[in-house]
Parts: structure tokens; C-alpha cells; sequence
């Protein structure tokens, strides 16, 4: 995690965090617009005590109806376009922007109470850090040189000088650390908490030896969706069931961690030749690994397997000193959901097992293959 930006370093890990944070983002974006716009505009009345009907007045009433309208509008785009991560930014920042633009121009309309408007900007500061979401560093920013800009107003039209206006300062600086403080706290364990999510998450689908998908995952979700999605698209769809040769011998003879290697040499080798984020491996059993290939026919499958056949047969395994030669057998099953029916699909995964014992029947270290209809 960057440690002053507080977000992934990882570009896509901290988009997918925004993705899953989306909902509950633009939920506070809308609590925090709509209490702020309230009092936004309660504070009108103060203008008018200040300063009586003047001109002035009708400047601020105009500003904070300004203000008012761009938050509305932010608000109204917000509930049409819910599922942007961009837009959210985009929204929080104009409304910040917007909002201390504006209270900048109230203060500078009524310099008469500039240490009252330094209590404000305190208040302004801290929402700007904590109770609007946004980047960080999009909110330091925006605090900074919000900070800034009122210091000089002081000096310039409140009439603030000597030691009040450092004073002033000083004060207004420690607000903006304890604000970026307590945002960069908030920041890391929301990050923190979805890592642990995502840790527990990965270990209910996965297995922890090989790092594939396991059998409960394959069942609860993975292959009807594979299925649903090929059916939809009339699309062809391959599942091979794979097995190590003679694994029990592995066990026997090199101990079960000289099997644990096998196996995650295997699952390495499966993972490695097939298609990232389109093609799954799971651990079917023991020493069994299904292959799901979605949009790839008969001959594309057939043709994987005989890679993966030769791969591992040529590879030995090494492991305390020693190479351990294994070899795989192999079942393909193919279904083209354009005009197979639709019971084919209920048999996919049983007729790649039933293939793959064909296999094994004929000699091992063979691959076999069936179209389904």
C-alpha cells in the first residue's frame, strides 16, 4: 500500500476496492452532500443578520444558491450513473471544490468576522478530509490551497496582522494534519479490511495446496455460469478432467511431500498453459483436475491435452535430489451449445471422467475425446 496516498499499489487490486466500496461511497457522498447543502443554506440567514438588505447579501444568497444547485445536480447525476467509479471522483471533487470556492467568496464579502470565519474553515477542513470520500490526495489538495487562499484573505481584506494572522495560521495547518491524519486512518483500514475479505474469500473457492479452484466452488458457481454464458452466446464449451499416472506410487515412494510437489508441479503446468482470466483449473479430487475452456470446440481441447500430456511427461519433477518422472492422463469432453440439447450439458463432466478411465484403461499417458450431443 502507498503510504502516503494510501491506496493499492496494485492498479487493479485498488480499482477492484473501489468497485466493492462503490455503493457505500456514494451513499456517504449523498448523506454528506445534502447535510452540508442544508446548512449551506441555513447560514443564509446569518447574512442577513451581518449585513442587512445590501447588495452584499444578495451576492451571498446567489453564491449559496449556486453552490446549492451544483450539489443537486451532482446528486441527480450521482443516481444516474451509480455503477462509476470515475463519475464518484468526479462528483466529490467539483462538490468540494465548489463548496470551499464559495465559502471563500462569503468570507470575502463579510471580512468584518474573519476569526469567525477561521472556525469555518476548521469545520470545512475536517469534511473535506473525512466526511465527503475521496482520494487523499485529491482532498489535501483541495484543503491546502483552500487553507491558503483564506490565510491571505485575512491578512489582505479581514485586517488580521501581527501575531493573530500566524496564529491563524498555525492553527488552520494543524487542522489540515490532524484532518489528513485521521483520513489516511480511515483510508488504510478500509483497504485492510477488504484485503482480509478478499484473503477469506480466496480460501473458501480455492485450494490451498495448488492454488486452484476447488470442488465447491465449481458446483456453487463456476460451471453454471461457464454453461449459462455458453448457452446465451451459442457458444462451444470443453471441460477435460486430467489424472496423475500411478500417483499412489509417488506417495509410496518419495513420501507424501515428494506427492505434494507433484501435485503443485501439475497444477503449475495447467495453470501456465492455459488462458488467464478465461480458462479455470480446479481440484476435482485427489490427484484430478478439471479444465473448464470456455469458447473453445473439440479439436482446440484435444489439442491442449496432447500439449499438456507431452509437458508433463517430459518434465521431470525435482524434488530432494531426486527427478521424478509422472505422467497424466487425460478426458475430453465438448459440447457446441449452438445445437447440442440441452440434457448434453448435465453429462459434460461425467463423460470427461468416463473418457478419462477410458484412458487409463488403454495404457495411460493418453488423451481421449468425445463431442457431445
Amino acid at each position: 500500500m502507498a503510504p502516503l496516498r494510501c491506496e493499492f499499489l496494485d492498479a487493479k487490486t485498488e480499482n477492484d476496492f473501489l468497485q466493492h466500496q462503490l455503493r457505500m461511497t456514494q451513499g456517504q457522498l449523498r448523506i454528506s452532500f445534502l447535510l452540508c447543502l442544508l446548512f449551506y443554506l441555513c447560514f443564509a440567514f446569518s447574512d442577513l443578520i451581518w449585513i442587512g438588505y445590501d447588495w452584499k447579501t444578495a451576492w451571498l444568497i446567489g453564491t449559496r444558491i449556486a453552490v446549492a444547485v451544483i450539489v443537486l445536480s451532482c446528486l441527480a447525476l450521482l443516481k444516474r450513473r451509480p455503477d462509476s467509479i470515475p463519475f464518484t471522483r468526479v462528483a466529490a471533487n467539483i462538490v468540494e471544490v465548489t463548496g470551499t470556492a464559495g465559502f471563500l467568496l462569503i468570507a470575502a464579502l463579510r471580512p468584518s468576522e474573519f476569526l469567525l470565519h477561521a472556525i469555518s474553515m476548521s469545520i470545512t477542513i475536517i469534511v473535506l478530509y473525512i466526511y465527503i470520500p475521496n482520494r487523499l490526495l485529491y482532498a489535501a489538495a483541495i484543503a491546502a490551497l483552500a487553507t491558503l487562499v483564506f490565510i491571505g484573505l485575512a491578512g489582505w481584506l479581514g485586517g488580521i496582522g501581527g501575531i493573530a494572522l500566524p496564529t491563524m495560521a498555525a492553527l488552520l495547518a494543524l487542522a489540515n494534519l490532524f484532518g489528513y491524519v485521521a483520513a489516511r486512518r480511515y483510508q488504510i483500514l478500509w483497504r485492510e479490511e477488504y484485503s482480509a475479505q478478499m484473503v477469506l474469500k480466496n480460501l473458501s473457492v480455492r485450494d490451498p495446496l495448488t492454488g486452484c479452484y476447488n470442488r465447491r466452488h465449481l458446483h456453487e458457481q463456476l460451471l453454471e455460469t461457464e454453461i449459462s454464458r455458453a448457452q446465451r452466446y451459442r457458444l462451444s464449451l470443453t471441460v477435460i478432467m486430467c489424472d496423475l499416472d500411478h500417483f499412489k506410487a509417488v506417495n509410496d515412494t518419495y513420501g507424501h511431500d515428494g506427492g505434494d510437489v507433484v501435485l503443485q508441479h501439475f497444477a503449475a503446468l495447467l495453470q501456465a498453459m492455459t488462458r488467464d482470466n478465461i480458462d479455470s483449473v480446479v481440484r476435482y479430487g485427489g490427484e484430478e483436475f478439471l479444465l473448464i475452456l470456455p469458447e473453445t470446440d473439440l479439436a482446440g481441447g484435444e489439442l491442449l491435452a496432447e500439449r499438456l500430456r507431452h509437458t508433463m511427461a517430459s518434465q521431470p519433477v525435482e524434488h530432494d535430489g531426486q527427478r521424478i518422472t509422472v505422467t497424466a492422463s487425460f478426458g475430453v469432453a465438448s459440447v457446441d451449445f449452438g445445437s447440442a440439447p440441452p440434457a448434453a450439458r448435465l453429462n459434460m463432466i461425467a463423460a470427461a471422467d468416463d473418457l478419462l478411465y477410458a484412458a487409463k484403461n488403454s495404457g495411460r499417458n493418453r488423451v481421449r475425446a468425445q463431442q457431445l450431443a
